[in-house]
């Protein structure tokens, strides 16, 4: 998927789980990042910065393999 800034996604379960990322920090995601709708604030390379919805949480780095388009 090709993403630019302002685009409308959400963190694919499947891809994010089993990833480096994943195995280097905490397992423990929040539903949050594949429940609700981010939007895409900057990309640099194969990552997208992801704000998350109405509450307040941290932006996140996820790379663009890792997520879809929010329906």
């Amino acid at each position: 998927m090709a993403v630019k800034k302002g685009d409308m996604v959400r963190a694919i379960r499947e891809k994010l789980e089993n990833s480096l990322e994943a195995k280097a920090s905490d397992t423990r995601f929040p539903p949050y990042l594949f429940d609700s709708k981010g939007e895409i604030v900057d990309v640099k390379g194969d990552y997208a910065l992801v704000k998350f919805g109405k509450v307040p949480t941290p932006n996140v780095w996820l790379r663009v393999d890792q997520l879809e388009e929010f329906k």
